[in-house]
Formats: structure tokens, sequence, C-alpha cells
């Protein structure tokens, strides 16, 4: 099941938001919560019901840490062992379900052997709800954060909006809102808002990104035979695809949290205005950004360090992101080149050189377009073949007319979409976002009307809908 559905839309929702008020106002917070708890179990089952086991398992083994962790020193020894304990089993069955086969394939290919891949099943949201539990445990060794009663642990992380694919909420500023007097009221202006973003999520990812997922993906499977204009198209497509499909589910699920009075945190801040890589980065897939900063980048450079542990600290930030992105070696190549592209970024600002605002963003859309085709493609050999496409200009040198005819007949056999590339930009690089139409927001007659519209536009193409890019990750 997912946001964008009729399932979802008509039948789930309404059933667990009329549940979750009624229930608060006729026995109270506690219950309320356990009938989110139950509903968002309920929702994460929808995907596959085998899967569910792994996830409350995971739930109860490591609030057992957090209970063991509690009881001993901060960063002892002890807490070191119990640590390393809550490290093995969640990164251990990340590594089974998302790196087992990769990691036998290429031990296969390196010594010659061969031991039988298996066929796994990746369970969803496991990347995600994996950082949600390992964030929160890492806190409490450090003594950043303290042992929630088990009722609101488990609603943070099963809390539905947030499950599969973020956006990475904190436990402590999570569970927070969960105890504060207003929680348990009704608040209008939340509801509003949250069904004004719900509906700009859902008209992002049915409108926009699913049509030109589409149209990407055609490109991707038929490629070899697409020309330079064919394969511009396909990799713009997929650039503006992602994230009006990753923003678009953030805004759903930051939409949906608002309804139970529960600010999730904002996942993209308009990422391509970015005028450099480093500053990319601090717009795109934030809460995933800011997880492996905190416990990756700060762990190797500390202020005060030279700037080559500076970039090494940065290349192996980039290098774990890869990685946890997808099992393949596009991807961890991809990772190491957003880790060359924002040293970059950094070097230039610790050095004071400093380029005009128009030529630094055109350089950083410009290497986005060309980084998403390592991430887009499904080897780095098909991802080389795209990249040669994308540099063929011959056709120009031997006859001009022919090259821009190809324009022509691209244009005119993808009209709509270009027309959905042209409105995608437009809305990237000079519409408000998000956030700072929370920001902005108040109240008023054509917010209602706005949001309606976009409802009632979205679900007649809901028929088409597609799942969210991300699910793989």
């Amino acid at each position: 099941m997912i946001f964008s559905s009729y399932n979802f839309i008509f039948l789930f929702f309404p059933v667990a938001f009329v549940g979750y008020w009624v229930i608060t106002r006729f026995f109270g917070v506690k219950y309320a919560k356990i009938w989110l708890v139950a509903a968002s179990l309920f929702f994460y089952a929808q995907g596959n019901i085998l899967f569910l086991p792994i996830l409350v398992g995971t739930l109860l083994f490591n609030y057992l840490i957090v209970f063991f962790l509690e009881r001993v020193e901060n960063r002892s020894r002890k807490a070191k062992v119990i640590l390393l304990l809550a490290l093995v089993e969640n990164l251990g069955l990340l590594f089974y379900f998302k790196y087992y086969n990769f990691f036998i394939g290429n031990l296969n290919n390196v010594l010659g052997t061969d031991f039988i891949l298996k066929s796994i099943i990746l369970p969803l949201g496991i990347s995600f709800y994996t950082f949600l539990i390992l964030g929160y445990v890492i806190d409490v060794y450090k003594g950043r954060s303290k042992r929630s009663t088990f009722l609101d642990y488990s609603v943070f992380v099963t809390f539905f909006p947030h499950l599969i694919v973020g956006p990475v909420s904190r436990h402590d500023e999570f569970t927070l809102q969960l105890r504060e007097e207003g929680f348990g009221r009704l608040n209008t202006r939340n509801v509003m808002l949250g069904i004004l973003l719900f509906s700009i999520g859902c008209a992002k990812k049915i409108l926009i990104a699913d049509p030109l997922i589409t149209h990407a993906q055609n490109f991707y499977n038929v490629m070899g035979t697409g020309n330079f204009f064919e394969s511009w198209g396909g990799v713009i497509a997929y650039t503006f695809a992602y994230y009006f499909d990753f923003s678009g589910y953030c805004d759903m699920a930051v939409g949906l949290g608002l309804l139970f009075n529960i600010k999730l945190p904002f996942n993209f801040e308009s990422p391509y205005k970015a005028v450099n890589y480093a500053d990319f980065w601090r717009r795109w897939n934030i809460t995933i950004s800011m997880f492996f900063n905190e416990h990756i980048f700060k762990n190797i450079f500390h202020f005060g360090n030279k700037l080559w542990k500076l970039i090494f600290a940065t290349l192996a930030t980039f290098l774990v992101s890869g990685i946890w992105h997808g099992a393949g070696w596009h991807y961890i190549i991809w990772g190491l080149a957003n880790g060359v592209l924002v040293c970059i970024a950094n070097i230039m600002t610790i050095k004071r050189k400093k380029v005009p605002a128009w030529l630094g963003w055109f350089f950083t859309f410009l290497f986005t377009l060309l980084t998403r085709v390592l991430f887009d493609s499904n080897s780095m050999s098909q991802a080389l073949g795209v990249f040669k496409r994308l540099a063929d200009i011959r056709l120009l040198f031997a006859s001009a007319g022919a090259f821009w005819g190809q324009c022509v007949t691209y244009i005119q056999g993808n009209v709509w979409v270009v027309i959905l590339i042209v409105v995608g930009a437009a809305i990237c690089f000079f519409a408000p976002n998000t956030k700072q139409i929370s920001e902005r927001f108040e109240p008023k007659w054509y917010h209602a009307v706005f949001a309606g519209a976009l409802l009632t536009v979205s679900l007649f193409f809901m028929g088409q809908v597609s799942n969210f890019l991300y699910f793989q990750f």
C-alpha cells in the first residue's frame, strides 16, 4: 500500500485517522498511541506480511539494548559491548538482505569460487527504519538521549508516514511531541496544512514524476539505440522524476504527520537551486545526509584538523552513502563522485575562491545530471554507454541539419514529456518549496480550493500509479 493509491486514501487512512481521534476523545492518548502502532504495523504488513516479524523483532531487540545501555556508564567497556550487539544485529540484517548477493558475486569473480547466490527479497523500509533505530541507540550510548516508554518508542519506529522511506526523524524530537499537552487535541491549522502538503506531494508523484519515470525507464531499458537528444531527454527526465517522486513522498509523509499533530522534518529544500555540491547535499535528502554527517563524518573530522582529514572524511562519508543506496559498483562510484565534488566545493570555500552564482548553479546542476547516470544505470557498463551517447555530437559536424532534425523529431514524439520537464524545471528553480510554504502558511479558503483541485486531478490518474523509486533502497 502506498500513499498515492485509492486503498490508502479511501480505506486505510480514513479508518486510521478517525479511529485515532475517536479513541483519543473517549479513551485517552495512551490507547490512541496503541491504535497508531497497530495501524502502522497493519500498513507495513500490506507490503509483505513475511517481513513484519523482522520489523517487530528489531523493534523489541533494540529496546532491550537501550534498556541495558541506561544501566551502565556512558561509553564504558560494557556500553561498547552492548552497542556492538546493536550494530551487529542492525547492520547484519541490512547486509544479509541488501548486500549478501553482491558480496558473494564479487567473491566468486575475484577468487573463482562458485558460491550459490540466494533468492533474497529486500524487506520494505529496512534501510530507513534501521537508521531510525540506530540513531536512537547511538544517542543513548553517548548520553545524548534517554530511554522513552516502550509505547512512545514503538510509535517513533513504526509511525507509518515515515516508516518506509523516511524522513529519518530523531527520537527525542519525535517523542517530545508525543508528551506535549496539545498532542491529543485536534489542531485545525495542522489539519489544513497537512491536507495541503499531502495534496502537493500526491500531485508531484502522480502528475509529474510517474510520466517522467516511464519515459526515463524506457530509455534505460532500450539503451543502445538512443541518439544525443534521446539520451539527454532520458537523463533529464530521470533527474526531475527522482526529485518529484522522493520529495512528493516526503511531502505526503509530513502532511500525514501533521494530521496526527506530529511534525516530521522536511527532507528537501530546493536542491536544484544549489550553487555548489556542498550546498546541494545540504538541500537533498536532508535527514539521511545529517545521519551520515553525524555518525561518520564527525567521527573522522574534527574542527582544527588539516585539509587532508577533511577530504578523507568527506570521501569516506560519501562512499558509505553510495554503498547504502544500493548493492552495485555504480552506486559506489556515484558516492565517490559526489564526495569529490563536495571536496572541491569545500576547498573553494576554504581558499575563498568564488565564482558567479549563476555559473556555480550551472555546473552544480550539470554534474547532478551526469552523476545521476551512475545512480540510474543498472551497471557501470550501461552508465559508460549513456555517457558516450551524451557526448556524441559527431552528427552535428557531419550534417547540422540532420542533427537538429533529430532534436525536432524527439520533441514532436515526446511533447508531453518535454512539457512536464519544462513545468518541473519551473517549479524546481522558481517556485517556493514546501518548507517555505509551511512557514508562511495561514489557513485561507483558497488553500482548500488549491488542495482539493490537486487531489481531484491526481485521483483521475491514480490508476496508473507506480511504486516510489526509493522503495528499492
